[in-house]
């Protein structure tokens, strides 16, 4: 009986919709949007582009974070009599920074089966690019607007030794790279990632104090993700290399204002950052510098 009741239910998809690039939607998303009976979608005119793309004619519904409570149950309805459902957000993963989490939560409560059609992320695809760790990082996504609780986020993050991921629009950038400037230091390598997947894409790598110069002087254009550097152990108060001679830390801090050098950080903010990080003088750093030119 509990088998033939789980074989008439329905079925919720998170379906990856491109993030800028129509090309990198997915032969089996496009499938799947094709032949589902209900399309719960973000913003219905801006995924009614994306299907029109495809010549996709599946009934569309609105759900978004001002009316999940409200459509949430009705989705949950039509699965459990049956439908197929596929979520989708404006752009990347569903249940990333929206509210497809909170539909898969009632879906799974209702012990509807629930499953990712992978695609576009706007985190992960910045994150691999950024030359910046990706064994272990943390994501932050949307700073809190009010001022109480985005100090705390910050307080919070600013301990964590793991990359960290920051989404941000373009007209609150420079207000946040402050705020990550105050919070975290802003001798900490970062990088803003812009316009993924499009024509204008970009990726400006320098520490959070040189980005935060950088967009004071130039006006912030597109979406943006913010990738920086997790809390190092000189910034605990600590150096796992503490131990280390002094000519090898200035030896690897050299190194460390080479490759910053390289990826067009200022040379001040390059010298500040590879000191900090060995527990170094900054002039000591300077000197080797002018002695191997």
């Amino acid at each position: 009986m509990e088998q033939s009741e789980c074989d008439s239910k329905g079925k919720l998809y998170l379906c990856a919709t491109p993030i800028g690039n129509l090309g990198d939607m997915t032969y089996r998303a496009v499938g799947m949007l094709e032949s589902a009976d209900i399309i719960a979608a973000e913003d219905t005119r801006h995924t009614r582009k994306l299907l029109s793309h495809f010549d996709i004619h599946t009934p569309l519904v609105s759900y978004h974070e001002h009316n999940k409570y409200e459509k949430g149950p009705i989705l949950i309805d039509e699965m459990l009599s049956g439908k197929t459902v596929v979520c989708v957000s404006d752009a990347g993963m569903p249940g990333i920074s929206d509210p497809g989490s909170h539909l898969a939560e009632l879906a799974i409560s209702a012990r509807i089966d629930v499953s990712p059609l992978p695609g576009a992320n706007a985190a992960l695809s910045a994150l691999i690019c950024s030359g910046l760790d990706t064994r272990q990082f943390f994501f932050v996504g949307f700073l809190p607007r009010t001022g109480q609780k985005r100090r705390e986020v910050l307080e919070d993050v600013s301990g964590i030794h793991h990359t960290l991921i920051f989404y941000e629009a373009p007209h609150h950038l420079r207000a946040t790279l402050k705020d990550l400037c105050d919070a975290l230091g802003s001798d900490r390598r970062a990088v803003a990632a812009r316009e993924l997947t499009k024509k204008f894409e970009e990726f400006r790598r320098d520490t959070l104090g040189g980005l935060c110069m950088y967009y004071n002087e130039n006006e912030p254009r597109g979406e943006f993700v913010i990738i920086v550097d997790g809390m190092s152990d000189t910034d605990a108060g600590g150096n796992e290399d503490s131990d280390m001679p002094h000519e090898k830390c200035l030896e690897l801090a050299v190194q460390m204002y080479d490759r910053l050098i390289a990826d067009g950080t200022q040379k001040k903010e390059a010298m500040r950052t590879a000191a900090h990080h060995y527990g170094i003088s900054r002039r000591d750093v300077y000197q080797e510098v002018e002695k191997r030119k």
